[in-house]
């Protein structure tokens, strides 16, 4: 698999927690058709995105806070 880039990177992070490309250009000071461009071309690389979530936001444990 090839290595993403750091924009590459934010935009897929971005884009798969939901932002449409309109946000996540506002975001990143980029148009829309760049982010576009940014997010298939990672998708032709290859990516697997993880995100870490803490489990009180999904109600598996208590927050202690």
């Amino acid at each position: 698999m090839e290595k993403l880039s750091f924009r590459e990177r934010q935009v897929v992070a971005l884009k798969e927690t939901g932002n449409s490309n309109e946000t996540i250009a506002k975001k990143l000071g980029l148009s829309p058709s760049t982010v576009a461009t940014l997010y298939n071309r990672a998708r032709g690389k290859g990516y697997e995105v993880v995100i870490v979530v803490p489990g009180a936001v999904l109600g598996l444990v208590e927050d202690d806070e």
